[in-house]
């Protein structure tokens, strides 16, 4: 089956990644980089909104990862630039902080100001990124762009790369992203950056703070995952993700609890307000089918698996309202084209689709997604086949 007109959104190797930092560097300042940091981007199999609410989620890290390579400085200026923008930004160390960085540069910026906050010492320092990590399909670039930066600078501040501290390097990415970014997320997009295995997903409990492996077998099964990007793109600090936020701190308000985690689905039934009940109904379900879907997994039932990527998607949809046309067509085309499931993955209001594929249907999946895109009139989608990667890295040059 002929696929070369799909726009197919290669990881390259990290070998590739890490020479393209390390040029652009050279081109950018003129001298060699002193480490290179390496995040991957992550894409959300189960448990949407749910974070924030202390419950579940199920992520992957991605084998489409953002490098960055850094050299110290004599002095406190900390200089950013990018190979997919423009420009360079600068300031200095002590500029940097909540509020005082604004665009894209403000996740990259972002980590020294938290890298201070705990106590580990960087120099100012010159900063390139090249990622291969699609911006803005829900795929979590921002906290590639952190924890690749964060790994970078932990080598940078002469500590050892092979005793990465990578609980302490989430609790930094998640401030420079919330605090400094302003980005209002729940910290599942950092964990998976910095905490998941190769070739598992990785199960976290928001609650308890706690999270473990989870074995996927594909190969057994057949199946692979595919993503769609829908090519919709969605700021997280545009309000949209924080008002969804704020209506399920509302509920648990209402319901008297710390959080949505801890409420009883009884009593969300009693909620007067539609829309409070709604968010409710959905992040309790959403968490039962991250569960359901570990079930699913470890007995390597793909079908179950499917079933429940259809219900979360429906949940995110009707009940949650952050879906959008173009990505309910995606979900709705692949199911009809043989994916065992599919769904939303991300914040929403935009962004990217996963599914769960036989192998033998991935490229009529593809073709068929494509042709409706075609059909529609709407920006041709790009399509990611992934298998579960390995987590943030850092390394001296």
């Amino acid at each position: 089956m002929d696929l070369s007109g799909l726009q197919m959104i290669d990881p390259g190797t990290p070998g590739q990644g890490t020479v393209r930092a390390i040029d652009g560097f050279y081109v950018e300042f003129g001298y060699q980089p002193d480490a290179v940091g390496r995040g991957p981007g992550r894409v959300n199999l189960m448990g949407e909104h749910t974070d924030y609410n202390r419950g579940f989620t199920l992520p992957i890290a991605l084998p489409h990862a953002t490098y960055v390579a850094v050299a110290a400085r004599e002095d406190s200026m900390v200089r950013i630039a990018s190979s997919l923008a423009d420009g360079v930004w600068s300031g200095r160390l002590g500029d940097i902080g909540p509020g005082r960085v604004t665009g894209w540069a403000s996740y990259a910026a972002g980590v020294f100001w938290a890298l201070g906050q705990e106590g580990i010492e960087v120099p100012g320092a010159d900063v390139y990124v090249h990622s291969a990590v699609p911006l803005g399909a829900g795929l979590s670039s921002s906290a590639a762009l952190e924890a690749a930066v964060a790994s970078a600078l932990w080598v940078l501040a002469g500590r050892d790369p092979d005793e990465l501290d990578r609980s302490q390097l989430v609790d930094v990415c998640i401030d420079a992203e919330t605090l400094v970014a302003g980005a209002p997320t729940g910290g599942m997009d950092q964990c998976a950056a910095l905490l998941s295995s190769p070739g598992t997903a990785l199960f976290i409990d928001f609650d308890r703070f706690s999270c473990y492996d989870v074995e996927l077998n594909l190969e057994d099964t057949g199946t692979e995952l595919l993503v769609v990007d829908s090519a919709v793109r969605h700021q997280l600090t545009d309000g949209s993700y924080g008002n969804r936020r704020l209506e399920c701190e509302r509920a648990a308000a209402v319901l008297g609890v710390e959080s949505l985690r801890a409420a009883d689905p009884a009593t969300v039934n009693t909620l007067t307000d539609p829309v409070l009940r709604a968010r409710a109904r959905h992040v309790l379900a959403e968490n039962q089918r991250v569960e359901a879907t570990v079930s699913a997994f470890d007995a390597a039932d793909v079908d179950r698996v499917g079933e429940l990527f259809i219900e979360s998607h429906a949940s995110l949809r009707d009940q949650f309202q952050v879906s959008c046309r173009e990505v309910d067509a995606i979900v709705d085309v692949l199911v009809a084209a043989g994916a065992l499931g599919a769904r939303m993955t991300g914040g929403g209001f935009g962004g990217s689709v996963v599914s769960l594929v036989p192998q033998e249907r991935i490229g009529p999946a593809c073709l068929s997604v494509q042709s409706a895109f075609r059909t529609a009139g709407w920006q041709p989608p790009r399509f990611l086949r992934l298998a579960p990667s390995e987590p943030a890295s850092g390394w001296r040059v």
